[in-house]
């Protein structure tokens, strides 16, 4: 199975396409290398007895054993095991780790061009199944670029005045299509093998150009990859952290008249379905949710506990009934996820898909509840992660010594470990990578009225209207 360095040569060998800090730069420089870390441990770990059991499944089109983040799923348990995998992940990398979004895009896929061909008589699945195939054998890391520019939002795709605010195809030739237009928000596109672009939305019949959707190499000609970065903070020589190696990388991901060949494409022009194929990657996403933010609530919860206990605090009830509430919406997003995998259904093609209520109603219980989890641990870690000198300071020759006392809290607990809970609550709450993680919390998998949206359009309200006149005694009209 292919490893973390193999996959670090393979990116330091693709094109350079990524502008960040104003300059071009190459997949082994040291900020996509360190934020592909999250990635690497998706490598390192399938040989953990901890992690085996759930990082490799058995393909379903060659038997082989493979890396679950290139697995279709095809039973509950396959669902149940992603969710705990994602959770399990988050915890040790102390934020994203950015493999979800390709495999729930080719979850989507699945689905979708099985049902295309089903309706329309075309050969999208067999494209799919051939790309699977390329994409486990190869344990292929993939970034979903689903987001649109979307221009001025008064006016739909096929409205705008700029025709590139979303992504379309320009040029139909025999043996493909040339697309333009951008997807923004694409986490981990720098240091992905493959992008899988699809719509964003819903579609009219009129808008074909914009049912599109499609795998390239991340380095193919006419692709910018524009970056962004976000790190936690950096540590000192002596003060290294687990957390301080991970980071980000957000991108605009431009398509400047890019080609793509037939067998790599999955939709074109199919409208009605390619509105579809949004609302399954955003289903299978929401799902993928309902593990990483109960990981990430659990290192939130965890440092506000530790921090309350190195304070004194901690058996106070006040500061319990927090921790409670931290515990209770981690616990309920979880257990969203589970009903969801487990009172899932499967597709034509045999692949499972998660209860649309409730991966949406996880996702929307996580996403209000973000900030507040983040208020929790500001309260009661108080002033101090925003005005904490660093480690730098912390082991100067003149002033290392009073950042050493001033930071000590509870007797019993040394000065050292007062400061590295200190500095974990800092990097939760000021550092780039946190500010990005809480809006990330609130929009991804789609913004908060999408699961409103998802919810009420799946929930059969009139059922419950009906129960309402029933116990009311009101008599239909």
């Amino acid at each position: 199975m292919r490893t973390a360095k193999d996959y670090l040569d393979k990116l330091s060998q693709m094109r350079p396409n990524i502008y960040m800090d104003g300059e071009l730069i190459g997949r082994d420089h040291p900020d996509v290398v360190r934020a592909s870390n999250g990635i690497q441990r998706t490598f390192d770990l399938v040989d953990d007895p901890e992690f085996k059991e759930l990082l490799t499944a058995t393909s379903h089109i060659s038997g082989k054993t493979i890396n679950r983040f290139t697995h279709i799923h095809q039973n509950p348990e396959d669902l149940l095991k992603k969710q705990k995998l994602t959770r399990r992940m988050c915890n040790i990398t102390g934020g994203c780790f950015m493999r979800c979004m390709g495999i729930d895009a080719m979850n989507a896929l699945s689905v979708t061009t099985k049902n295309t061909d089903l309706k329309y008589g075309t050969k999208y699945y067999e494209n799919f199944l051939n790309y699977l195939q390329y994409f486990q054998d190869n344990n292929i890391v993939a970034s979903c670029a689903q987001t649109d520019s979307k221009g001025d939002r008064r006016y739909r795709p096929g409205e705008q005045p700029d025709p590139d605010q979303h992504l379309h195809v320009v040029e139909r030739r025999p043996d493909g299509v040339v697309v333009r237009g951008a997807k923004l928000h694409n986490t981990m596109s720098p240091y992905a093998d493959e992008i899988i672009a699809i719509p964003t939305r819903a579609l009219l019949k009129t808008e074909t150009d914009y049912a599109i959707a499609f795998a390239i190499p991340a380095d193919t000609e006419g692709v910018y990859l524009i970056g962004r970065k976000a790190d936690f903070y950096h540590r000192d020589p002596g003060m290294e952290a687990p957390i301080a190696g991970y980071a980000d990388i957000e991108s605009f991901t431009v398509f400047d008249n890019v080609f793509v060949p037939n067998e790599r494409i999955f939709l074109n022009g199919e409208t009605d379905m390619g509105g579809s194929l949004a609302l399954l990657f955003a289903l299978y996403h929401r799902h993928s949710y309902c593990g990483c933010k109960p990981g990430i609530g659990d290192i939130l919860m965890g440092t506000a506990a530790l921090t309350a206990d190195y304070l004194g605090i901690e058996k106070m009830g006040h500061v319990k009934e927090k921790l409670a509430e931290m515990i209770s919406v981690v616990e309920l997003v979880f257990a969203a996820g589970i009903a969801a995998s487990i009172d899932s259904k499967q597709a034509p093609s045999g692949t499972q898909v998660p209860n649309v209520i409730y991966a949406n109603v996880g996702r929307r219980h996580a996403g209000h509840n973000i900030y507040h989890e983040y208020s929790t641990l500001c309260d009661i870690a108080g002033g101090l992660p925003a005005s904490l000198p660093l480690s730098k300071e912390y082991n100067s020759p003149v002033v290392g010594e009073f950042v050493k006392k001033y930071v000590a809290r509870r007797e019993g607990v040394s000065q050292e470990n007062h400061y590295r809970a200190a500095h974990l609550a800092s990097d939760l709450l000021t550092s780039e990578f946190a500010t990005a993680c809480q809006i990330a919390g609130v929009h991804g998998g789609g913004s908060p009225i999408m699961e409103d949206i998802a919810i009420m359009g799946a929930y059969d309200v009139e059922n419950n209207k009906k129960m309402a006149k029933y116990l009311a005694g009101i008599k239909d009209e």
